[in-house]
C-alpha cells in the first residue's frame, strides 16, 4: 500500500473543467433573472400624487359610479314597468279564457242533464 494519498486518487483535469462550463452558465442566467425581476419591479412602482389630486381622481370616480347607478336603476324600472304590463296582459288572458271554459262547462252540464 502507499501512504502517498494524491498519487492515485487524483481526478484527470478533462473531468473537473466539463462541469464549469454549465455551472458558470447557470449563474449566469440567475443573475440575468434576477436583475430583469429588479427593473420590472422598479418600473412598476407608480409615482406619487399629491393629496388634492388623489380627491379628484375619487370625485370622479365616484360620479361615475353614481351615474352608472342612476342608469341600471333606470333599466330596471323599464324592465319592471315591461314585465307588469306582460303580466296585466296574461291575468286578462286568463281571466278570458276562465269564462269561456266556465260557459263550456255550463253547457255541457246543461247538456248532461238533459239527456240523462
Amino acid at each position: 500500500m502507499s501512504t502517498n494519498l494524491l498519487s492515485e486518487t487524483a481526478a484527470p483535469p478533462l473531468a473537473s473543467s466539463e462541469p464549469r462550463g454549465p455551472i458558470a452558465a447557470l449563474i449566469g442566467t440567475g443573475i440575468l433573472a434576477v436583475r430583469k425581476y429588479l427593473k420590472r419591479k422598479a418600473a412598476a412602482r407608480s409615482e406619487a400624487i399629491s393629496k388634492d389630486e388623489f380627491f379628484t381622481a375619487m370625485l370622479g370616480i365616484k360620479d361615475r359610479i353614481y351615474d352608472d347607478h342612476l342608469a341600471l336603476l333606470e333599466k330596471l324600472d323599464g324592465n319592471h314597468r315591461e314585465l307588469l304590463a306582460a303580466l296585466d296582459r296574461q291575468a286578462t288572458r286568463i281571466t278570458t279564457l276562465e269564462s269561456g271554459l266556465a260557459r263550456v262547462d255550463e253547457r255541457t252540464r246543461k247538456g248532461g242533464r238533459a239527456s240523462s
